[in-house]
C-alpha cells in the first residue's frame, strides 16, 4: 500500500544511502537504530540539534530496528523537519515490509504534514483502513499549520460525520483555521460546539479561543474570555498581547504586558515578539529602549524572531541608525530579519541604502523572496527611483523565478503614480495578467490625489467603489481631488454617499513620546493639561515662520470656508500641536519624534521644514506612509512624497 506514495529510484536502496562516521560506512537504519533512543529523548526536551550531533557521532551496530523505533524515528524527523530522513525511513520501512498499522501510519502522516509535503499525507491518510483520533489530528493539524484552513474545516467536518469524536488537540488545530477564515457567524458556532462539548475548562483551548477571537477583531471578546480564565499560562497571556497588538490596540497591548510583569509569570520570547511591534506603533523610543535593555537582562536577545522584532521597532520608532546597527550586530539572520531592514530603509526614504542591502544579503547566504521585492520595489517608490523599481520587477521572474503578485504590480502602480505617470501606470493596471485589486486601482487612486487628475481618479475610484464599498479611504479621496480643484459639488457627493452607507471618517491625530508617556493631538486640540502653554508657543513660532517669509498653503484646507478660516486651521493641525509640546517639555537640541495616522498635507511639510531651521531642531515624522527627517529647512524626503 506504501508503495504507491514514494518510488525508490533504479539502483537506490535505504542500504546505498549510507554515512562515514569514525572511518566506518554506516547504512541509514543502522544510525537510526542506534540514534532512535537518544534522539527521540533530545526531541522531547526540544534539542533538535543536540540530536543531530549524537547522530552524526553514532558507531556501527548490528541492533535491529522494530516498528516503535520508525516511529519515534518519524516523530523525530517532524520535530526537526528532516525531510530527507523521513524518507530515508519510510524507504527502510517499505523494504523492510514493516507490519501495516495505525501508529506507525500516523507517524508517517505526521512528518510528512509537519515537512509540507500535504499531497503525501493526504494520500496515506486516505489509504488507511482504520484510524484513530490522533491519524484525524496529524491531518488536521498539518492542513492547518500550512495555511490550507479550508481543507482544514472540511476534513473537520467530516470526522464529525464518523465514529471517532473531536479531543482537545482536534479543536486546537481547528480553532486556527476558523480564526484565519473570518467568518464570526462559524467562530461563534465553533465556540458553542465547545462549550456544548466540556471543553471549555481546558486551558489549551481557553488560549485557542482568546487567539481566535482576536484574530477576528473581536478583541473585547478576547478580554472577557481572558479575564474569565482560573489560570493563566504565559500562553494565555501572549495570545491577548498578540491580540491587541495585531487589532491595533498598542495602548492595551502594553498595558496588559505591564500587567503581566506583576504576575509570577514570567514574559518569554514569544511576549517581546508579540508586544515589540505595540512599541513600534505608538513610536515610543524610550520605552523601546527599556524594553530592548529587559530583553538583553532576560537572554531573548539571540532568538531571531524578538532580534529582528527589535530592528522593526528602531525602525518603525524614526531610529533608522539604531536599527542598522542592531541588524549588524544579529549573529544570524533570516529572510525575515533581511526583509525588516529592506523595508525600513524604504519607509524612510533611502532607495540606495535598500537597494544596496539587497544586493548584499545573497553573497551572505540568504535568497531574497516574494517579500523582499515588495520591499525593494517600495523603497523605490518612496525614493522616485522608476528606472531602478522596473528593473526590479523584471529581475523577479527572470533572475531568481519568482512570478510577481498583485502586491508588486501594485508597487509598480504606485512607483509610476507618485512620479507622474498616471497614464503609463493606468496602462500597467489594465495589462496585468490578472484581475487588477483594490491595491492597484488604490494607488492610482492616490496619485491622481497627489497631481489633481479628476478624470482618472473617478474612474480609479469606480473600481474601489465596486471592489471595496465599504473602504471610507477611498471616498474621502476622491472628495479631496475635488476640494483641491474647488468642486465642491462633487465634495458634497462624496459626503452623502459616505452618510447613506453608515462610514465614518477616521479622525487625524498625531502622538508624540515625551518621558515614557505617550501624548495625542488632534486638530484643534486643547483638551490637553498644558493647553495654554502649547497655543502660546506656537503662536509664537508661527509669528516667526511668517518672519521668515512663511506663507500659508490654503489650499491644503479641503473644505469650502474662507481663506482666514482655512488659516487658522491650517495653525491648528495636529502635528504642529505635538511639535509645540516637544518644544516646552523636551531639552533644546533634542530630536523630536512624532507619528501622524495620516498623510502630512503640503503645508504642514512646508512649515515643519521652517521650524527645524528655526529651532534647530532635527524633526522626524512618521505619517500614514512613510518617514519624513525634517533638518535645518531641509526633508529627507526631498519634496518626493
Amino acid at each position: 500500500m506504501l508503495k504507491g506514495d514514494i518510488q525508490m529510484r533504479p539502483g537506490f536502496s535505504s542500504t546505498r544511502c549510507s554515512f562515514l562516521i569514525r572511518g566506518q560506512i554506516l547504512s541509514p537504519w543502522q544510525v537510526f537504530s542506534l540514534c532512535a533512543p537518544i534522539w527521540e529523548l533530545c526531541r522531547k526536551n526540544g534539542q533538535g540539534i543536540k540530536a543531530l550531533e549524537i547522530f552524526n557521532q553514532m558507531q556501527l551496530s548490528g541492533a535491529k530496528p522494530n516498528s516503535a523505533t520508525m516511529v519515534s524515528l518519524l516523530s523525530a524527523c517532524a520535530s526537526l523537519f528532516a525531510l530527507q530522513q523521513g524518507q530515508w525511513t519510510h524507504c527502510y520501512i517499505i523494504k523492510n515490509e514493516f507490519e501495516w498499522d495505525v501508529v506507525l501510519a500516523t507517524a508517517l502522516i505526521d512528518m510528512y504534514a509537519t515537512c509540507g509535503i500535504l499531497e503525501v499525507a493526504r494520500r496515506l491518510f486516505d489509504k488507511m483502513p482504520a484510524r484513530n483520533v490522533v491519524s484525524w489530528n496529524a491531518m488536521i493539524s498539518g492542513y492547518a499549520q500550512n495555511g490550507h484552513f479550508t481543507e482544514a474545516l472540511t476534513l473537520f467536518n467530516e470526522m464529525q460525520k464518523g465514529d471517532i469524536k473531536p479531543n482537545t488537540v482536534t479543536l486546537v488545530s481547528v480553532l486556527p483555521a476558523y480564526a484565519n477564515l473570518g467568518d464570526l457567524e462559524q467562530v461563534q458556532w465553533i465556540h458553542n460546539y465547545i462549550m456544548q462539548s466540556g471543553f471549555e475548562l481546558d486551558v489549551s483551548i481557553q488560549n485557542s479561543l482568546v487567539a481566535m477571537y482576536a484574530k477576528c477583531e473581536s478583541v473585547d471578546v478576547s478580554r472577557h474570555l481572558f479575564n474569565k480564565m482560573s489560570k493563566r499560562s504565559a500562553v494565555s497571556w501572549n495570545a491577548m498581547i498578540s491580540g491587541y497588538t495585531q487589532s491595533g490596540h498598542a495602548d492595551e497591548a502594553l498595558a496588559l504586558f505591564n500587567q503581566m510583569l506583576l504576575t509570577v509569570v514570567k514574559p518569554d520570547a514569544v511576549t517581546m515578539a508579540s508586544v515589540l511591534p505595540s512599541f513600534a506603533n505608538l513610536a515610543a523610543l524610550q520605552q523601546g529602549k527599556w524594553i530592548h535593555g529587559y530583553i538583553i537582562r532576560c537572554g531573548f536577545e539571540s532568538d531571531i524572531v524578538v532580534a529582528t522584532a527589535l530592528v522593526d521597532m528602531y525602525a518603525k520608532c524614526g531610529s533608522i541608525d539604531n536599527a542598522r546597527q542592531y541588524f549588524d550586530e544579529m549573529s544570524n539572520k533570516n529572510i525575515v530579519s533581511w526583509n525588516a531592514m529592506i523595508a525600513a530603509y524604504g519607509m524612510h526614504g533611502y532607495g540606495e541604502e535598500a537597494l544596496a542591502l539587497f544586493d548584499v544579503m545573497q553573497p551572505e547566504g540568504t535568497q531574497p523572496d516574494h517579500i523582499t521585492f515588495i520591499c525593494v520595489l517600495s523603497a523605490c517608490s518612496h525614493a522616485g527611483l522608476v528606472d531602478k523599481g522596473c528593473q526590479y520587477f523584471d529581475y523577479m521572474g527572470r533572475d531568481y523565478g519568482i512570478t510577481p503578485g498583485v502586491d508588486h504590480y501594485a508597487c509598480i502602480v504606485d512607483l509610476l503614480g507618485r512620479a507622474g505617470h498616471l497614464d503609463e501606470a493606468e496602462d500597467f493596471i489594465r495589462k496585468m495578467p490578472f484581475e487588477p485589486g483594490a491595491s492597484a486601482w488604490g494607488a492610482l487612486l492616490a496619485a491622481c490625489k497627489m497631481h489633481s487628475n479628476i478624470e482618472l481618479g473617478e474612474c480609479a475610484a469606480q473600481y474601489l467603489f465596486d471592489l471595496e464599498p465599504d473602504n471610507v479611504g477611498y471616498y474621502i479621496l476622491l472628495s479631496n481631488i475635488y476640494a483641491a480643484v474647488g468642486r465642491w459639488d462633487g465634495v458634497a457627493k462624496m459626503r452623502t454617499m459616505i452618510k447613506d452607507k453608515g462610514l465614518k471618517k477616521t479622525p487625524g491625530w498625531s502622538l508624540i513620546e515625551v518621558n515614557n508617556t505617550v501624548h495625542v493631538f488632534r486638530a484643534e486640540d486643547r483638551s490637553h493639561s498644558q493647553s495654554e502653554e502649547i497655543y502660546a508657543t506656537l503662536e509664537a513660532l508661527t509669528r516667526q515662520m511668517e518672519a521668515a517669509g512663511y506663507v500659508p498653503n490654503i489650499n491644503s484646507v479641503l473644505h469650502d470656508v474662507e481663506a482666514a478660516t482655512k488659516e487658522d486651521m491650517l495653525y491648528t493641525h495636529s502635528e504642529r500641536l505635538a511639535i509645540a509640546f516637544a518644544l516646552i517639555s523636551t531639552s533644546p537640541g533634542t530630536p523630536i519624534r512624532i507619528t501622524k495616522n495620516l498623510r502630512v498635507c503640503d503645508d504642514c511639510h512646508t512649515a515643519t521644514k521652517l521650524i527645524s531651521k528655526i529651532v534647530t531642531r532635527e524633526i522626524i515624522v512618521r505619517d500614514a506612509k512613510r518617514f519624513h527627517h525634517f533638518k535645518d529647512g531641509f526633508c529627507s524626503c526631498k519634496d518626493y512624497w
